[in-house]
């Protein structure tokens, strides 16, 4: 499949790679590729990123990735869902990390050297990249297919980019206009 991979897609999942061994994460995750893809500056994917507002909102979007991992990577739907029953996530992170430290529900720290295998959620996300661009009759998959992948997985990066105005229609709109259709889907 990498093979079939822009250059601009390629500097992605590499870029994600890199994000993941700064952070010292013990994997690459769907968030990795979400930086690297917010790293670019040219490409299909950075054009819709800019045009949704995104690019000026990084550090927002970044925060946002912060809490839901200090949140043990619960999304919004997750602990609503919770406080329905009468459960405060964020008491209960306040208490954890008063007692063990910041940060202490963040399953992600890695735990010595090595390669980092990419995640569960990251390797459905690739794949739902495939699919978009198989949907749309594309021959390559592109950095656009990663960006519409990341919205169509559910999951804390496509719940913090819909809090942030891009779901699959708005990104699909910013790339193919009106007439861009929902090949590949939107849903999971």
């Amino acid at each position: 499949m990498f093979e079939r991979f822009t250059k601009s897609a390629r500097a992605t999942v590499t870029g994600a790679v890199t994000h993941a061994e700064r952070a010292d994460a013990e994997s690459v995750t769907e968030e990795h590729l979400l930086l690297a893809l917010l790293d670019q500056h040219s490409g299909r994917a950075s054009f819709a990123i800019t045009s949704l507002g995104l690019a000026d909102r990084r550090a927002a979007v970044e925060a946002d990735l912060v809490t839901a991992r200090r949140r043990g990577g619960l999304t919004r739907a997750d602990t609503d869902a919770l406080a329905d029953i009468g459960i405060d996530v964020a008491e209960i992170v306040a208490r954890v990390e008063e007692i063990h430290g910041a940060g202490a529900l963040d399953r992600g720290r890695r735990r010595g050297p090595g390669r980092r295998p990419f995640t569960r959620g990251s390797k459905d996300v690739l794949t739902k990249t495939l699919r978009i661009a198989v949907g749309r009759g594309d021959r390559f998959i592109g950095d656009e297919h990663l960006l519409l992948a990341l919205t169509a997985c559910p999951g804390v990066t496509a719940d913090v980019l819909a809090a942030h105005g891009a779901t699959y229609e708005t990104v699909n709109r910013a790339l193919y206009g009106d007439g861009g259709g929902d090949a590949g889907g939107g849903g999971g």
